[in-house]
Protein backbone atom coordinates (compact mmCIF):
# COMPACT_ATOMS: atom_id res chain seq x y z
CA UNK A 1 0.00 0.00 0.00
CA UNK A 2 0.94 4.03 -0.91
CA UNK A 3 1.66 6.15 1.84
CA UNK A 4 3.96 9.36 2.40
CA UNK A 5 4.21 12.04 5.03
CA UNK A 6 6.29 15.66 5.43
CA UNK A 7 9.04 15.34 7.71
CA UNK A 8 11.58 18.22 8.74
CA UNK A 9 15.06 16.77 9.36
CA UNK A 10 16.39 16.61 13.04
CA UNK A 11 19.84 15.19 12.57
CA UNK A 12 22.19 11.99 12.84
CA UNK A 13 22.76 9.76 15.41
CA UNK A 14 23.16 6.03 16.33
CA UNK A 15 21.71 3.28 17.45
CA UNK A 16 23.06 0.17 19.00
CA UNK A 17 21.40 -3.10 18.11
CA UNK A 18 20.75 -5.82 21.10
CA UNK A 19 24.53 -7.84 19.37
CA UNK A 20 25.90 -4.86 19.51
CA UNK A 21 26.04 -3.90 15.71
CA UNK A 22 26.09 0.06 15.25
CA UNK A 23 23.28 1.66 12.57
CA UNK A 24 24.08 5.27 11.53
CA UNK A 25 20.19 6.95 11.63
CA UNK A 26 18.84 10.11 10.92
CA UNK A 27 16.01 11.50 13.11
CA UNK A 28 13.06 12.64 10.86
CA UNK A 29 10.54 14.35 12.61
CA UNK A 30 7.78 13.53 10.34
CA UNK A 31 4.12 15.45 11.04
CA UNK A 32 1.57 15.39 12.09
CA UNK A 33 0.56 16.28 9.08
CA UNK A 34 -3.40 17.30 7.95
CA UNK A 35 -5.17 16.24 4.89
CA UNK A 36 -5.99 19.24 3.22
CA UNK A 37 -7.48 17.91 -0.35
CA UNK A 38 -8.47 14.49 -1.33
CA UNK A 39 -8.21 13.47 -4.90
CA UNK A 40 -10.37 10.65 -6.70
CA UNK A 41 -10.28 9.06 -10.14
CA UNK A 42 -13.72 9.90 -10.44
CA UNK A 43 -13.15 13.88 -10.15
CA UNK A 44 -9.99 14.32 -11.05
CA UNK A 45 -8.39 11.23 -12.79
CA UNK A 46 -6.21 9.73 -9.75
CA UNK A 47 -5.96 9.28 -6.41
CA UNK A 48 -4.02 11.62 -4.57
CA UNK A 49 -4.35 12.71 -0.73
CA UNK A 50 -2.98 16.46 -0.06
CA UNK A 51 -0.65 16.71 2.88
CA UNK A 52 0.03 20.11 5.09
CA UNK A 53 3.08 20.54 7.73
CA UNK A 54 3.92 22.72 10.16
CA UNK A 55 1.61 25.85 11.67
CA UNK A 56 2.68 29.45 10.40
CA UNK A 57 1.01 32.65 11.33
CA UNK A 58 -1.39 33.99 8.44
CA UNK A 59 0.60 36.50 7.01
CA UNK A 60 2.60 34.72 5.86
CA UNK A 61 0.33 32.89 3.98
CA UNK A 62 -1.67 34.07 0.68
CA UNK A 63 -5.59 35.04 0.95
CA UNK A 64 -6.10 32.36 -2.11
CA UNK A 65 -4.63 29.15 0.12
CA UNK A 66 -6.26 30.49 3.55
CA UNK A 67 -9.26 30.16 1.50
CA UNK A 68 -7.71 26.62 0.75
CA UNK A 69 -7.46 26.27 4.10
CA UNK A 70 -10.34 27.10 5.14
CA UNK A 71 -12.28 25.11 3.26
CA UNK A 72 -10.92 22.30 4.37
CA UNK A 73 -11.50 23.27 7.45
CA UNK A 74 -7.52 22.74 8.73
CA UNK A 75 -4.83 25.35 10.25
CA UNK A 76 -2.49 27.23 7.89
CA UNK A 77 0.42 25.11 7.03
CA UNK A 78 3.42 25.98 5.87
CA UNK A 79 4.17 23.33 3.11
CA UNK A 80 2.00 21.68 1.31
CA UNK A 81 3.22 18.15 -0.91
CA UNK A 82 0.06 15.96 -2.66
CA UNK A 83 0.88 11.77 -2.59
CA UNK A 84 -0.63 9.90 -5.22
CA UNK A 85 -1.92 6.40 -3.37
CA UNK A 86 -3.45 3.35 -4.79
CA UNK A 87 -6.84 3.52 -2.63
CA UNK A 88 -7.70 6.88 -0.89
CA UNK A 89 -10.79 5.47 0.88
CA UNK A 90 -9.74 5.14 4.31
CA UNK A 91 -8.21 8.96 4.37
CA UNK A 92 -10.78 12.42 4.80
CA UNK A 93 -10.22 16.04 4.48
CA UNK A 94 -9.20 17.08 8.29
CA UNK A 95 -7.71 13.58 8.76
CA UNK A 96 -4.41 13.48 10.75
CA UNK A 97 -1.53 11.44 9.30
CA UNK A 98 0.99 10.51 11.96
CA UNK A 99 4.53 8.57 12.09
CA UNK A 100 2.97 5.73 12.66
CA UNK A 101 1.56 5.74 9.43
CA UNK A 102 5.41 4.27 8.43
CA UNK A 103 6.65 0.47 10.62
CA UNK A 104 10.06 -0.43 11.63
CA UNK A 105 11.40 -2.49 8.53
CA UNK A 106 9.56 -0.50 6.41
CA UNK A 107 11.81 0.22 3.06
CA UNK A 108 11.12 4.39 2.15
CA UNK A 109 12.27 6.97 -0.30
CA UNK A 110 13.19 10.28 1.09
CA UNK A 111 13.23 13.09 -0.64
CA UNK A 112 14.58 16.93 0.19
CA UNK A 113 16.82 19.68 -1.42
CA UNK A 114 20.42 19.04 -1.22
CA UNK A 115 22.73 21.68 0.62
CA UNK A 116 23.50 24.68 -1.68
CA UNK A 117 27.37 25.79 -2.11
CA UNK A 118 26.71 28.58 -4.56
CA UNK A 119 28.70 29.07 -7.67
CA UNK A 120 31.83 26.56 -7.77
CA UNK A 121 34.49 26.06 -9.69
CA UNK A 122 34.95 22.60 -11.50
CA UNK A 123 37.62 21.02 -9.34
CA UNK A 124 35.50 21.44 -5.76
CA UNK A 125 32.42 20.49 -7.42
CA UNK A 126 33.99 17.83 -9.63
CA UNK A 127 36.95 16.74 -8.22
CA UNK A 128 39.16 17.38 -11.74
CA UNK A 129 42.61 17.39 -11.60
CA UNK A 130 44.35 20.84 -11.15
CA UNK A 131 46.41 22.23 -13.90
CA UNK A 132 50.27 22.45 -12.94
CA UNK A 133 51.74 24.92 -11.38
CA UNK A 134 55.35 24.81 -12.09
CA UNK A 135 57.48 24.77 -14.97
CA UNK A 136 56.54 27.80 -16.65
CA UNK A 137 52.80 26.90 -16.48
CA UNK A 138 51.75 29.54 -13.66
CA UNK A 139 50.74 31.43 -12.14
CA UNK A 140 47.18 29.19 -11.97
CA UNK A 141 45.28 28.95 -9.13
CA UNK A 142 43.25 26.17 -9.29
CA UNK A 143 42.56 25.72 -12.92
CA UNK A 144 41.41 22.07 -14.63
CA UNK A 145 43.81 20.58 -17.33
CA UNK A 146 42.44 20.09 -20.70
CA UNK A 147 38.78 19.57 -20.91
CA UNK A 148 39.03 18.66 -25.37
CA UNK A 149 40.28 16.62 -27.71
CA UNK A 150 42.13 17.29 -30.83
CA UNK A 151 39.47 16.06 -32.54
CA UNK A 152 36.89 17.38 -32.87
CA UNK A 153 38.35 20.80 -31.41
CA UNK A 154 35.34 21.61 -28.70
CA UNK A 155 34.44 20.92 -25.89
CA UNK A 156 31.11 18.20 -25.54
CA UNK A 157 27.93 18.95 -24.41
CA UNK A 158 27.43 18.50 -20.86
CA UNK A 159 31.15 18.44 -20.04
CA UNK A 160 31.66 18.90 -15.81
CA UNK A 161 32.55 22.56 -15.39
CA UNK A 162 31.74 24.81 -13.02
CA UNK A 163 28.28 26.09 -11.83
CA UNK A 164 25.83 25.63 -9.09
CA UNK A 165 26.64 23.28 -6.55
CA UNK A 166 23.96 21.37 -4.43
CA UNK A 167 20.33 23.09 -3.83
CA UNK A 168 18.81 20.93 -5.95
CA UNK A 169 15.82 18.21 -5.44
CA UNK A 170 17.37 14.66 -4.02
CA UNK A 171 15.39 11.78 -3.74
CA UNK A 172 17.85 8.82 -1.69
CA UNK A 173 15.82 4.93 -2.57
CA UNK A 174 15.46 2.12 -0.85
CA UNK A 175 16.36 3.07 2.97
CA UNK A 176 15.34 1.00 5.88
CA UNK A 177 12.93 2.58 9.03
CA UNK A 178 15.26 1.77 11.91
CA UNK A 179 12.74 3.03 14.57
CA UNK A 180 9.41 4.36 15.00
CA UNK A 181 8.39 6.74 18.02
CA UNK A 182 5.00 7.68 17.49
CA UNK A 183 4.49 9.69 20.61
CA UNK A 184 7.19 12.43 19.56
CA UNK A 185 6.19 12.10 15.96
CA UNK A 186 10.03 10.64 15.09
CA UNK A 187 11.40 8.08 12.59
CA UNK A 188 14.89 7.22 12.92
CA UNK A 189 16.21 6.00 9.12
CA UNK A 190 19.16 4.01 8.47
CA UNK A 191 21.96 6.13 6.63
CA UNK A 192 22.28 9.33 5.21
CA UNK A 193 19.27 12.40 3.72
CA UNK A 194 19.93 15.16 1.56
CA UNK A 195 19.41 18.61 3.18
CA UNK A 196 20.64 20.18 5.82
CA UNK A 197 19.51 20.06 9.89
CA UNK A 198 15.72 21.62 9.66
CA UNK A 199 15.26 21.08 5.90
CA UNK A 200 12.12 19.65 4.88
CA UNK A 201 12.01 16.22 3.40
CA UNK A 202 9.14 14.01 1.56
CA UNK A 203 8.75 10.21 2.79
CA UNK A 204 7.43 7.55 1.17
CA UNK A 205 7.31 3.67 0.89
CA UNK A 206 10.11 2.88 -1.83
CA UNK A 207 8.94 2.31 -5.35
CA UNK A 208 11.89 0.17 -5.94
CA UNK A 209 11.82 -2.32 -3.15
Amino acid sequence: MKKGIIGKKIGMTQIFLENGTVIPVTVIEAGPCAVVQKKTAETDGYDAIQLGFAEVADKKVTKPLQGHFKKANVTLKRHLKEFRLEDVSGYNVGDEVKADVFAEGDKIDVTGTSKGHGYTGAIKRWNLSMLGQTHGIGPIHRQSGSMGVIDPARIFKNKKMAGQWGNEKVTVLNLDVVKVDAEKNLIAVKGAIPGPRGGIVFIRNSVKA
